[in-house]
């Protein structure tokens, strides 16, 4: 049994101040009728359910050198999330039902938090035929992407949509059109140019998201924007909303904290996609995150060997780890409050995105921080 003494706790209400009680799998307000084997004192520390993250690389299988389903999920419970997304570019890729049985099973074995898999829309992720989406269906799948790359046959992806929205799943985009993006290690503008590396424009996520939103007017499928990181992309989303698309959108921690002036330093931990983008590009990142038209904050976990990254910027791998130090990240980035918080990091994600074959997402876990110990925003 453990109690929670004092904090501020997030209730369907309201926050207000009380104790909680998780005993046996159970949560509940008040107090024990008998001592606690362990007493967590939580005054002026926020308490609420365990965060989701709907955007993870776990790795496994194939490359489990970089990390595994327990090694992640361990991170993921260190930073307060109880349940997370595993994506489908592994290897080989979660384009079958056995393949996303795998993963889950693996969760359920070994990880210290929920895991569920999205499955690939294209066979392989080569884009050129569908994976099989009834199977995938039929393993309890929900999301669907081939995160890393790009679904570019708009007919294609037009079937995918068609077939999922009859069963209600989520098509999830990983928008960079890459004939824009060729050859690009970081944003195109002022810092590649002096830096004479060649960009990825911003236009190349927007243009993929403009063309997607246009099939979801055409199928009326559930539509995921995964990792925003331009102004552009929000005003695409801001106006599919007021239209009434289900569209949803998620950001992740880097891009709410650093921009492309990071770049210049040639640390490989700055390599990602998308890029980090300018500073206006991140104002208007936490402005949608705040306001909510961007739903939730996703890391986008992708963590690499260390001998991976000991080479030049332009020969690392993209992606950076995320899992512990995201809820810290957005806290010292976005100005909300505790309510909100918790509406971006763990209530949006699961009713919203993705569905849970009958378990409920963050169930049974709550995290407690506080917040003075997170730095000043600049």
């Amino acid at each position: 049994m453990i109690l929670i003494r004092g904090g501020t706790v997030l209730t369907a209400d309201g926050s207000r101040t009380t104790d909680v009680t998780v005993e046996e799998g159970r949560v509940r307000m008040g107090s024990p009728a008998v001592t606690p084997a362990t007493v967590i004192e939580a005054e002026g520390m926020w308490v609420g359910p365990g965060l989701v993250d709907l955007h993870v690389h776990l790795r496994e299988p194939g490359q489990e050198w970089k990390e595994d389903i327990a090694s992640g999920s361990r991170a993921a419970a260190a930073g307060g999330f109880t349940a997370v997304v595993a994506m489908p570019n592994t290897d080989p890729p979660i384009d079958m039902g056995h393949r996303a049985r795998f993963v889950a099973e693996q969760g359920r074995r070994d990880g210290s938090c929920q895991v569920v898999p999205a499955g690939a829309i294209t066979l392989g992720r080569l884009g050129v035929e569908l994976a099989h989406l009834d199977e995938l269906l039929e393993a309890g799948v929900r999301v669907f992407t081939d995160d890393g790359d790009t679904v570019t046959d708009a007919g294609l992806l037009r079937r995918a949509m068609e077939y999922l929205a009859a069963h209600d799943a989520v098509i999830a985009q990983h928008a960079e059109d890459p004939g824009l993006g060729a050859g690009g290690h970081m944003h195109e503008g002022e810092i590649s140019s002096r830096l004479g590396m060649r960009g990825l424009p911003a236009l190349a996520e927007e243009t993929i998201v403009a063309r997607d939103l246009a099939l979801v007017e055409l199928t009326g499928a559930r539509y995921h924007v995964q990792h925003v990181s331009t102004a552009g992309t929000v005003e695409l989303i801001r106006r599919a909303r007021a239209a009434g698309l289900p569209v949803t959108a998620e950001v992740t921690p880097h891009h709410l904290v650093f921009d492309h002036r990071e770049v210049e330093t040639m640390d490989p931990n700055y390599k990602m996609y998308p890029p980090l983008r300018t500073e206006d590009d991140v104002a208007e990142l936490r402005k949608a995150l705040e306001d909510g038209t961007i739903d939730a904050v996703a890391t986008d976990h992708a963590p690499h060997a260390d001998h991976e990254q000991e080479v030049p910027f332009e020969e690392a791998p993209r992606g950076v780890i995320g899992l512990e130090t995201a809820l810290a990240a957005t806290l010292s980035s976005v100005d909300v409050d505790q309510a909100t918080l918790f509406q971006r990091m763990s209530i949006a994600p699961p009713p919203r995105h993705t569905r849970s074959s009958g378990r409920r997402f963050a169930a049974v876990a709550f995290v407690a921080w506080r917040r003075s110990f997170l730095p000043e925003r600049q």
